[in-house]
């Protein structure tokens, strides 16, 4: 019974081939091709996306060079921006106005106070002048090199964090200008710059021509101290370099309201565009920054083998014993 079964399929099998001239070899070819070939498609499609996804949970160290020109470029950029946006006098005097009268309705407009106090010691807003005017840069520098060095593993999302937030802030200076305290037409403010005869403000002397005297909101001093402050209290070993960390902002807090050059308010804007910058790197990496690995799991080096000592001596063979 399956002898002649079998010669009644082949006969039909040849018959459709013959009467499709072949189409069924070529079906059969045509069918097979794609399969491999999706196969294929799809093996390197799962390979990327797992590659991505573990550069997502353990993002790799960037070369020196390439993190050096990145950053270079990324000031380079953000000065100009934050130097070409318009400066408009008027509008930023009346954003001033409307920032000084809502502090005093929520009582916090202190200030002036705190500007005039400090102004009448000398050394100490002297030293304050200097602070505003370098650590805002050596300090965030000193950190991101610390991260690089130290937390690898780390150092690409906590350096997302600082870009997004700068990013963010440059919003704020085209979309609110804003005149700082001492340069408000009737706020009563001292620019202790200017009084004391020390340098380090944009905002007075030659440099006031090159620079945006009313990107006051949000404040940078703040946003990025803090994101100093936060890896160092996170990532430090020791308590003491932990509570430095949180004292830096801190400092800097007293120090813009003390020479007048943002409000209390200006600080808030500053923590606002720091929470945008975090949220942004959590969305990327899967991760809150300082809880990814410290070292890229490339850079792991493989943890040697042990075995019991021994095994490590030779046998001793039984016709000795």
């Amino acid at each position: 019974m399956g002898e002649p079964t079998e010669i009644q399929q082949g006969d039909t099998v040849r018959a459709e081939a013959a009467h499709g001239g072949g189409s069924t070899t070529a079906t059969a070819t045509s069918v097979r091709v794609p399969e491999g070939a999706t196969r294929a498609a799809q093996s390197r499609t799962a390979a990327l996306r797992s590659r991505i996804r573990d550069q997502r949970r353990s993002p790799a160290r960037p070369r020196l060079w390439i993190e050096l020109a990145l950053i270079g470029v990324s000031y380079w950029i953000y000065s100009v921006v934050r130097n070409a946006v318009p400066e408009q006098e008027s509008i930023a005097q009346k954003h001033a106005s409307w920032i000084w009268r809502l502090e005093q309705n929520l009582g916090i407009a202190v200030e002036r106070s705190v500007n005039h106090a400090m102004d009448g010691v000398g050394w100490l807003i002297t030293g304050m002048n200097y602070y505003y005017a370098t650590l805002h840069f050596v300090v965030t520098i000193g950190v991101l090199v610390w991260l690089y060095r130290s937390h690898p593993g780390r150092y690409v999302a906590a350096r997302t964090v600082l870009f997004v937030t700068t990013l963010i802030a440059l919003v704020g200076f085209y979309s609110f200008p804003l005149a700082p305290p001492r340069l408000m037409t009737d706020g009563g403010f001292v620019d202790t710059v200017k009084d004391h005869g020390t340098w380090g403000s944009f905002a007075s002397g030659p440099a006031a021509h090159v620079s945006n005297l009313y990107a006051a909101m949000p404040s940078m001093h703040i946003g990025w101290s803090m994101w100093c402050g936060l890896a160092i209290f996170f990532l430090a070993r020791r308590r003491w370099v932990k509570v430095l960390g949180l004292m830096y902002p801190a400092a800097t807090l007293l120090v813009i309201v003390s020479t007048a050059n943002h409000f209390w308010l200006d600080a808030v804007g500053g923590e606002i565009c720091l929470a945008g910058g975090f949220l942004a790197a959590r969305w990327l990496y899967h991760e809150w920054v300082y809880k990814l690995p410290q070292v890229p799991a490339r850079e792991q080096a493989e943890a040697p083998i042990t075995v019991p000592e021994q095994w490590s001596e030779p046998a001793v063979s039984s016709g000795r014993r």
